[in-house]
């Protein structure tokens, strides 16, 4: 389980361990997931934080946002925190992306949590939005294992009513190894996901019934 500590040391932010230490010079690696039949396999790529350098991790921001570009990437979901991006010493993530001609959004999620439902819907909207008009589409959050497991599990679950919760997971678990959706919370919210989608969406169509009256 891939889960960075809540507090950071103060050697974790010493500059002559940063000058010493050698950078990542591997591709970022990016898993796309298949969506068929509804959408193009190459469509959705999920990914760990482009970038980063924390601990043992030293990658090069340019030269990530350079693949990403190369991919084709025109969308970002950047689920991390602001904090985060902090600590993992990329703090001007988002505008670095939108420099590069990249569109971002932004829908922090607290590392090993879960979006409430309507936050999930939003971000699913947004997401469908940019696959319906064939946009070459990114999810990350740290490790691209937990939060950004769990929201293209969802979209999963949203495209196909035949699809079970544990298909998703391990469909997840398949692209991008064991650790893909981290926590009890995460699996939870998975098999709950059906039926908590459908108790919002008729909360929602009852409110917008009473105010059309």
């Amino acid at each position: 389980m891939v889960k960075p500590p809540c507090a950071m040391d103060a050697g974790d932010f010493d500059s002559s361990d940063e000058d010493v230490a050698e950078e990542d010079p591997r591709p970022l690696p990016v898993s796309w997931l298949s969506l068929s039949p509804v959408y193009s396999s190459e469509f959705l790529g999920l990914c760990s934080l482009p970038g980063c350098r924390f601990k043992d991790v030293r990658r090069n921001l340019q030269r990530d946002i350079g693949e990403l570009k190369n991919y084709g990437t025109q969308d970002i979901f950047v689920l991390c925190t602001r904090g985060e991006l902090s600590k993992y010493r990329v703090p001007n993530l988002i505008d670095t992306y939108q420099q590069h001609g990249i569109c971002v959004h932004h829908h922090p999620i607290i590392d090993g949590n879960v979006p409430d439902i309507a936050k999930c819907c939003r971000i699913l909207e947004e997401l469908r939005c940019c696959l319906d008009s064939n946009r070459r589409t990114i999810i990350h959050c740290y490790g691209g294992l937990g939060r950004s497991c769990l929201i293209a599990a969802c979209l999963l679950l949203q495209l196909s009513d035949t699809l079970a919760p544990q298909q998703a997971i391990d469909s997840l678990r398949n692209l991008r190894g064991s650790g893909a959706i981290q926590t009890i919370k995460q699996y939870n919210y998975l098999h709950d996901f059906r039926d908590n989608l459908a108790a919002h969406l008729a909360t929602k169509a009852t409110a917008l019934r009473s105010v059309s009256r």
